[in-house]
């Protein structure tokens, strides 16, 4: 083996969100030497604002072509509003394409410490072997390299960590995890889970969230305040800017480097090798190099992507990592557009302007194409649905005076159901650089191409049809439904485009996620999912992410990397 270089640190790990953050925790509690590069500003409490009032900001939140001038893609992400704009990243200054029809909003961009952390919806799912080997039910795509009992111990360490409410189910196709109490469901949602048991025999629970109902590590219980994507003071949340980040900073191996936007992985000249990173000072826009024995991507699934794609090589001519040719391409997201809503009985409940919100309702777990039913013919895999209760003021109500003011105060009360589908792995969903067009830093921004298959369209009719079924079934009144096309806005839940594989020829990553071409470089975020299904990624993120870490270190121990 090659002598190694001396090098300033042991790993650079580019992004500090889900896997960001806890590759850095992982390897620095271990001992190794990190240098975390993130693209944004620093994170911290006194940029949280979840208790101020809306009559303190300048335009009362009132005014959403403010936010629209420099970010008229995140501001259609519900959370990127008057109080967080300057956490999202400038659409003009660093733009995307897409062909014209094929329309995509690559939303919740953030250029913060934590990234999507900050602002993540926090249903936190585990996978399970329906999902890994999905491939060996159906016939459809790749089975993943690894199966549910290799990442069951790394579930169990991330959500005793985190803290994640849920209740067990013992559901085999939707795993029960290490929970917190639940946060209780309301009168209507208590009626609505019982009566679809019942009826059709589906499983309603309590969403299982990365919200704390209570204390851990030093972070306080939720208290129910409400705007959660606003930041949280009693870190309350699941945020890597505050606790997997701080875990790593705190041991004093770790060294956080702001505003830098990472361009390429740089490679040595002599060997087959990643050396380091090049990326460009946000501030001084100046180009920087950082050098060490491993790289770690974890900086979001296209932009993991982007940067391979932009470290091309004589070598790898088509983008770094790459001899498949697979990179940038199977991209997956989440079909989110089919759902319901229904009005149930008050049931006592009024109506409040200042009263207690829950962080999240009701999960409605998969129920199409699984164990010992017969195969839903109209199409492959399934979804699930997020949900919630409330109960408002009669906004509508008729008249004037006094009749109107009686009229407001009537209780109107409903819950809202949306489906959450599987994305089929396809080769035509990818992403490429567009050589015309550079961000203000003279980067190559990407081109995304994306769009709904034969079988989304019909999942995302089913998932309306089945609304509707199940808020019929527990005596909704006036219940609406719709299912429209997923484009252009999908579910945020992008991942697939450097995915893993045992076969080389047909994949970047291994069960590990390191890249089959080369042994130090990895890629720890969503990009490396096999395929994408219809729970939310974020906890398979971080168990992954842990995983792969401990065999980074079993490696470095025997110098095989």
């Amino acid at each position: 083996m090659p002598q190694q270089k001396n090098y300033s640190y042991d790993v650079i790990v580019v992004g500090s969100g889900a896997s960001g953050g806890w590759a850095c925790k992982r390897l620095t509690e271990a001992g190794l030497k990190v240098a975390l590069l993130e693209a944004g500003r620093p994170q911290s409490d006194k940029n949280f604002s979840e208790h101020k009032p809306v009559f303190e900001l300048k335009y009362r939140d009132r005014a959403p072509e403010i936010v629209r001038k420099t970010r008229p893609i995140q501001v259609k992400f519900g959370v990127c509003n008057e109080y967080t704009f300057n956490w999202f990243v400038n659409d003009l200054e660093e733009p995307y394409t897409t062909p014209a029809d094929k329309p995509f909003d690559w939303m919740g961009r953030l250029r913060m410490t934590g990234g999507r952390t900050n602002v993540w919806g926090r249903i936190s799912l585990r996978f399970s072997d329906w999902d890994f080997k999905a491939s060996s039910f159906d016939g459809y795509g790749e089975n993943w390299p690894l199966g549910y009992k290799d990442i069951e111990p790394y579930y169990d360490l991330v959500e005793k960590y985190i803290g994640i409410t849920g209740s067990a189910e013992g559901l085999e196709h939707l795993p029960d995890g290490q929970f917190q109490p639940p946060v209780p469901l309301t009168c209507q949602e208590t009626l609505f889970r019982n009566r679809v048991k019942e009826k059709l025999g589906r499983t309603v629970m309590p969403a299982r969230s990365a919200n704390l109902t209570k204390p851990i590590n030093g972070r306080g219980p939720c208290h129910f305040c409400g705007p959660c994507e606003r930041g949280c003071m009693t870190h309350s949340y699941f945020n890597s800017a505050f606790t997997t980040v701080a875990d790593a900073l705190n041991t004093g191996n770790c060294t956080l480097i702001s505003n830098a936007m990472v361009y390429k992985v740089l490679m040595d000249t002599d060997r087959n090798r990643a050396r380091g990173i090049l990326y460009i000072d946000r501030n001084t826009r100046q180009a920087r190099e950082i050098h060490a024995r491993t790289v770690i991507l974890c900086a979001q699934s296209q932009e993991s992507a982007r940067i391979l794609l932009n470290s091309a090589t004589p070598q790898y001519s088509n983008g770094l990592a790459n001899s498949s040719g697979v990179l940038g391409h199977y991209l997956t997201a989440h079909v989110r557009s089919g759902g319901g809503s229904g009005e149930f009985p008050a049931f006592g409940a009024r109506p409040s302007l200042g009263g207690p919100i829950k962080p999240l309702g009701i999960y409605i777990a998969r129920f199409r194409n699984l164990q010992n039913a017969l195969p839903y013919k109209k199409f492959l895999r399934g979804f699930g649905y997020e949900g919630e209760s409330s109960t408002e003021f009669n906004w509508k109500a008729p008249g004037f005076g006094e009749a109107y003011k009686k009229a407001l105060l009537e209780p109107r009360t409903s819950i809202d159901i949306t489906g959450f589908g599987e994305v089929l792995p396809r080769w035509d969903n990818f992403v490429e650089l567009d050589s015309s067009v550079k961000d203000i830093y003279g980067i190559p921004v990407l081109k995304i191409h994306m769009s709904d298959g034969e079988n989304e369209r019909a999942m995302i009719q089913d998932m309306g049809d089945s609304a509707g079924e199940m808020l019929e079934a527990a005596g909704a009144k006036n219940i609406r439904t719709y299912a429209h096309p997923s484009a252009p806005r999908w579910a945020l839940h992008e991942a697939g485009i450097a995915r893993m594989g045992a076969d080389p020829k047909k994949s970047v990553l291994n069960q590990f996620q390191q890249t089959h071409d080369i042994k130090n470089l990895f890629v720890m975020d969503a990009s490396g999912f096999t395929s994408n299904p219809c729970q939310n990624p974020t906890l398979t993120i971080m168990a992954l992410c842990v995983r792969s870490c401990d065999y980074l270190m079993s490696e470095l121990k025997r110098n095989a990397i």
